[in-house]
């Protein structure tokens, strides 16, 4: 069983796997969790640099990936009116991001240069190599998953000076230039627990679901499936009837 795109994604490289699993990676009832932990990341990040004076207002942030939690983080930063640029690989969704009222770069490393804050949401290695010494000196970096997924940071350690700041913000420094990790370069809304309230039943719902059809021995084909969507509508009707009482 897998539930998280990351792991979607590392599936579909590797081609079909040797045995079924169920994906609730891309299910619609993930998407209202992903929204919000786009607007946790924002929030943890926020308070991360006013923990340490700084703040998102007047400066330009950056997002790399304009996925589900890329999306929702930029709208959120956009609600915040801090002004946002996004950076995208995937034609189709920088044509997206554009439709959004959003500025897309077609370079990673002007964007880079650009902003005061980046966030990188992309769980397929944002940035490697050179990308870190395009970073604006002075800038913080952000992630929205784990650090050995999103960000290339052996590179970084063995040319980088490194000193804490505090428990979640880390100053990488080099002769001429420096910039700060946030949460040691892991999803940085873990620091406040990530919490998105009773949405995250909708995906444990599905999880159990999923795990009932590999029990029961009906999934014998090897490969990557799905919960039916009539078993999405009848755990939506579940939590409807839990957390929209009227």
């Amino acid at each position: 069983m897998e539930d998280t795109e990351n792991g979607y994604q590392k599936y579909l490289a590797g081609g079909k796997p040797p045995c079924p699993v169920v994906s609730v990676a891309r299910s619609p009832l993930k998407l209202p969790e992903d929204y919000l932990v786009g607007q946790s990341v924002v929030f943890s990040a926020e308070s991360l640099l006013r923990a340490h004076g700084n703040i998102l207002d007047g400066g330009e942030t950056c997002v790399i990936g304009y996925g589900k939690i890329g999306r929702s983080v930029a709208n959120t930063l956009r609600v915040k009116s801090v002004r946002t640029t996004v950076f995208e690989t995937d034609p189709v969704r920088a044509v997206e991001a554009m439709s959004h009222g959003f500025a897309v770069s077609r370079s990673k490393s002007e964007a880079l240069a650009r902003a005061n804050i980046v966030v990188c949401a992309t769980g397929s290695r944002a940035l490697t190599g050179n990308d870190f010494s395009a970073l604006r000196s002075g800038s913080y970096l952000a992630s929205v998953t784990s650090s050995d997924d999103e960000l290339d940071l052996e590179t970084v350690m063995r040319s980088y000076q490194q000193r804490r700041l505090g428990p979640h913000v880390t100053r990488l420094s080099r002769t001429g230039h420096y910039f700060y990790l946030l949460n040691d370069g892991n999803a940085v809304n873990f620091v406040h627990g990530a919490a998105v309230g009773p949405f995250i039943y909708l995906v444990q719902g599905e999880i159990l679901a999923a795990l009932a059809m590999l029990a029961s021995g009906r999934l014998a084909e090897p490969g990557l499936h799905q919960v039916p969507h009539r078993v999405r509508e009848s755990i939506a009707r579940a939590w409807l009837r839990t957390f929209n009482d009227e």
